[in-house]
């Protein structure tokens, strides 16, 4: 079991790194603000649940390999990035019909997770984050390492959802104070897009030491 104070010191410290605006931030107000508010949750929740399979990695182990490679940490980083860009053009392209219709996003709930998802399952800062973060506030006479590093993972993931459906809610929000202009809201949507092509092409040139 995680003892008290080191427990204590990591809620405090998440929180610090959570409310610093980070890569999933960026997406998820960019999402909330090109497709609105329905979309931007979703995509929190999917882009959530793809960091989960990185802190079982790290948490067994194979987090400490990835993000030691160079190679995989590479193919990851593109990987997310071109992900991400596509999104960004896709918001782009579709701003139009975006806001003619009102700011309803045609994509189905299933299909704004996966895409979430993707995006948090491909952003090596994500394991790279755990493996420097995690083991500080581990205590290896208090029981199983693997089990205190799955614990601290998932609390964090908990703690960054809840933060972050606050930054999804707001800018969704935005969105629909700008839905009574279709051509504000082509804008706002176009903003939107922007915003995840430049996050992509920030990823895309991040080294891992970044």
């Amino acid at each position: 079991m995680i003892p008290m104070e080191n427990l204590v010191a990591f809620l405090a410290a998440s929180v610090i790194i959570i409310v610093i605006p980070g890569p999933s931030v960026l997406f998820v107000i960019g999402r909330s603000l090109a497709l609105g508010r329905r979309a931007g949750v979703l995509s929190m929740v999917g882009n959530a649940l793809g960091t989960i399979p990185a802190v079982v990695a790290v948490a067994f182990g194979v987090g400490a390999i990835v993000a030691s490679s160079v190679v995989a940490f590479t193919v990851i980083k593109i990987v997310g990035a071109l992900y991400l860009v596509h999104l960004g053009l896709q918001a782009l392209r579709h701003r139009h019909a975006y806001a003619q219709g009102g700011g309803r996003m045609p994509a189905s709930a299933s299909g704004l997770l996966l895409q979430g998802f993707t995006v948090g399952a491909t952003n090596p800062k994500t394991i790279a984050f755990f493996v420097a973060v995690l083991p500080q506030f581990v205590a290896p006479a208090a029981g199983a390492v693997w089990v205190q590093l799955l614990l601290l993972g998932l609390t964090f993931q908990l703690l960054a959802l809840v933060c972050d459906s606050v930054w999804a809610l707001a800018a969704g929000s935005a969105r629909t104070w700008f839905e009574g202009s279709p051509r504000r809201l082509s804008t706002l949507s176009a903003a939107g897009g922007v915003m995840m092509i430049g996050l992509g092409g920030a990823l895309a040139f991040t080294g891992s030491s970044g």
